[in-house]
């Protein structure tokens, strides 16, 4: 496990139970070189405690440089909750996992992610100071889906040359709050939809709301389109997905989409433009943080619209370089992490 942290260059991993609820949690934090680490709270059920520290250590590092690459005053955090395969109190878990928060002393803000709500965060509110998207808040959601809609018009403008999205074809995987969302921005710009889901509910709507077509979710990656959108969740680009791929470009919401760091260098070597996922999706850590900090939404929506530029200028550098977008990302990240902890050497 601590050979785990120091590669993925984590600051601390944390661990709380609580047999009265059922609450197992891992808070990983990567960094708070600029600030307090910011970062959702999954709640899911995970086939093992591995999977769990696993998913943490490496959705923290993700946030540390979406932080960073989004010019946010802080680090990355996750928090994972290991849902109980007993019946529980939702309610006195989220509490629960509220005490752990406000423990930590303000090193790690939590927020929605997959598997929590707005009622889930109200919980931990009861308990820790430390935590966005309340009721009072907001739900961070559709400003991701905002800077993922820039995002993809930033990557057909390098692509193609036009952000013209009337015609356009693109396949997207997943339609939960934020995919859903995606999907009606595309929609509304005229983009013609190949959509999957595991949730036959929002296929249907979608079906019928976007007139999208819908394949089986193994099907979505052979499908012959200009883009593809992942917006599920991570992992789901690798040598068997890759392999099917038959689109220019890949971009989408869906945190940590490469399996492993070689599949972003794959996408480059055929010829796919990559979008990394902690770029194009930073829009509900923007919302996030600078709700949290008092911004209004006016300023909060300049700072997502932004999202388009900073890929644009990623773009063109991994293209004079001949290099994955992904390597560049990184390195930017790892820059600004790193100039900050020569201020604050212990982060």
């Amino acid at each position: 496990m601590l050979d785990q942290m120091e590669n993925a260059g984590l600051q601390g991993l944390h661990f709380a139970q609580d047999r009265a609820t059922g609450l197992r949690a891992i808070i990983a934090i990567h960094s708070t070189a600029r600030g307090p680490a910011i970062g959702g709270c999954r709640f899911l059920h995970y086939d093992s405690e591995e999977a769990a520290i696993t998913d943490a250590v490496r959705l923290a590092r993700g946030m540390s440089y979406k932080a960073a690459l989004a010019g946010l005053p802080h680090g990355g955090g996750k928090a994972v909750l290991i849902e109980p395969e007993q019946p529980y109190d939702r309610v006195a878990l989220m509490e629960a996992f509220g005490r752990v928060v406000e423990g930590l002393g303000g090193q790690y803000i939590t927020a929605m992610d997959s598997g929590t709500n707005v009622s889930d965060m109200d919980a931990i509110a009861h308990t820790s100071r430390w935590v966005s998207c309340t009721r009072d808040s907001g739900d961070p959601s559709p400003w991701t889906a905002l800077g993922v809609f820039e995002g993809i018009k930033a990557a057909l403008r390098q692509r193609f040359g036009s952000d013209e999205l009337d015609g356009c074809h693109i396949s997207l995987q997943g339609l939960g709050h934020v995919g859903y969302a995606v999907a009606g921005h595309l929609a509304g710009a005229g983009a013609r939809l190949t959509v999957s889901d595991i949730n036959p509910q929002p296929l249907a709507r979608a079906c019928e709301e976007f007139a999208a077509h819908s394949v089986a979710p193994e099907q979505i990656y052979s499908v012959n389109a200009d883009l593809f959108c992942p917006c599920g969740l991570g992992a789901i680009l690798n040598d068997h997905s890759i392999d099917r791929l038959k689109v220019a470009i890949v971009a989408g919401s869906a945190n940590n989409q490469l399996l492993e760091e070689r599949h972003g260098d794959l996408l480059h070597q055929r010829g796919i433009l990559y979008a990394p996922d902690y770029v194009i999706n930073a829009g509900g850590l923007i919302f996030v943080a600078l709700q949290h900090a008092g911004k209004s939404q006016q300023q909060i929506r300049q700072a997502v619209l932004k999202i388009g530029d900073s890929l644009q200028a990623l773009f063109e550098e991994a293209r004079q370089a001949d290099q994955p977008t992904h390597l560049i990302a990184n390195r930017r990240a790892e820059r600004i992490i790193a100039e900050a902890k020569r201020y604050c050497p212990a982060a």
